[in-house]
């Protein structure tokens, strides 16, 4: 995730770095093409922020829903953690042959 992070702010960053760049350059096209990305970039960050408003949120019920039921969390956790060890068991004893 924070991998993704990085990705998006150094591409909007030099986006921003475009923009700025082609700020003194005058025609209809490279207008245009400056409002499309001005845009997109806003579109972007709303969406950026939606996302972390949400993993946000999510983070919270689970953490209310582990409180809530600690065991059953546990119980969770361990069915989910045999399940992929044996998969991964598989597929490590395929590669073998």
């Amino acid at each position: 995730m924070q991998e993704t992070h990085n990705d998006s702010g150094t591409l909007a960053e030099n986006a921003r770095e475009l923009m700025a760049a082609t700020a003194d350059v005058a025609g209809e096209k490279v207008g245009q093409a400056r409002k499309r990305l001005a845009a997109a970039l806003e579109r972007a960050k709303e969406l950026a922020g939606q996302v972390r408003d949400k993993a946000v949120a999510g983070a919270k019920a689970t953490d209310e829903a582990v409180h809530e039921h600690p065991y059953q969390a546990i119980a969770i956790g361990v069915g989910v953690g045999a399940i992929i060890g044996y998969l991964l068991a598989r597929r490590c004893s395929r590669s073998d042959d």
